[in-house]
């Protein structure tokens, strides 16, 4: 088979819940971020681990996620929409019990004129500038939406991933003010805020990067394990060169592999020359540009002949892959192809 194999490890997806559940207190739930199919991972099979794991709320981006969370895992569970209630989204909210995030004065009108009965949160901007009320439009309207019953109220922090970033403190004092004493659940802390400590915690956290092996959460097991096929080796002399516009040249004799991936299968061009691959923890160069479903690796040091070399394993995390793209885990983790033979393992595969 010329096809990389993607297998997902829910044992690890499991632990990394439960180790960023006891990072908080016991009085304070612990969600799951479950947006983008899963992080790129399966919705279905990663919806379930969680659940199984002890989630019982599950956040994403929207409401047609929201779906995809209800049909696999019933009645039980929370699923809160961060998009919040969108025109056209009235009957899928209502059908399905899905809790919006409203975000603006016309989400809350259209929520509760629509579906006044329904459960609903409010999300709120301290510093981001991305989704929620600002402090004006919050003041204006929170007696009505405070009176109307929310489920929840939240905030999203924009520089978690580094806790000495001055930002933290000023948007956990911007929600403290915005919220004091409003009587609703409250969340501010996704993966970098747990790790922040409990002044960041409130009463429901939500986790998502970290459960799936990415920074900041550097104790994470990792999920994704990525095995690319070898199709051709070839020997080649000095001076000869690799792939598309001739950008790496050998500098001595050297031994190619040329594996069954590119950027079709969300490994981008920036590794060209940059990345590498590996085979039984020996790394291999990334040589050449990377294209469209080929990719050219210097295994010259091997001293056998690789079947397979890895992409993301136990010898380079998705942060690994990231630095040396030049972008970050998520784009990596969410970006993998559609081509990859996927496989689960562990208890819920």
């Amino acid at each position: 088979m010329a096809t990389g194999f993607l297998t997902i490890d829910l044992d690890a997806l499991a632990r990394n819940w439960k180790a960023l559940d006891r990072a908080s207190a016991a009085d304070v739930q612990t969600a799951a971020v479950v947006k983008a199919e899963g992080y790129g991972l399966g919705i279905g099979p990663v919806a379930r681990t969680l659940a199984r794991a002890g989630a019982r709320h599950f956040f994403v981006a929207v409401a047609e996620e929201g779906a995809a969370i209800r049909e696999t895992l019933g009645r039980g569970p929370d699923i809160y929409v961060f998009s919040g209630h969108m025109a056209g989204d009235t009957d899928m909210i209502n059908d399905l019990d899905l809790i919006p995030m409203l975000n603006s004065v016309d989400q809350l009108t259209r929520h509760l004129e629509a579906l006044p009965a329904q459960p609903f949160g409010i999300q709120l901007d301290t510093g981001m500038n991305r989704l929620g009320m600002e402090r004006a439009e919050w003041q204006a309207v929170a007696e009505i939406a405070l009176t109307a019953g929310p489920r929840l109220i939240m905030s999203h922090l924009a520089s978690a991933d580094d806790p000495a970033d001055p930002l933290n403190a000023q948007q956990l004092a911007a929600f403290v003010e915005m919220t004091q004493g409003c009587g609703v659940p409250r969340s501010l802390a996704s993966t970098g805020g747990i790790l922040m400590g409990k002044d960041y915690h409130f009463d429901v956290t939500r986790p998502g990067i970290g459960l799936y092996g990415g920074r900041p959460f550097e104790e994470a097991d990792p999920v994704a394990h990525l095995d690319i096929p070898v199709i051709q080796t070839r020997d080649i002399d000095p001076g000869e060169v690799v792939g598309y516009g001739g950008t790496w040249t050998a500098p001595a004799q050297c031994r190619i592999a040329t594996v069954a991936a590119g950027y079709a299968d969300g490994l981008t061009r920036h590794l060209s020359n940059k990345g590498h691959l590996f085979h039984d923890g020996a790394p291999c160069p990334i040589v050449g540009r990377v294209s469209m479903d080929l990719i050219g690796v210097d295994i010259s040091h091997l001293t056998s002949e690789p079947r397979t070399l890895q992409m993301l394993g136990t010898d380079q995390s998705i942060d690994d892959v990231a630095d040396a793209a030049g972008t970050i885990g998520y784009e990596i983790l969410t970006s993998l192809g559609a081509r990859y033979k996927r496989r689960y393992s562990g208890a819920g595969a």
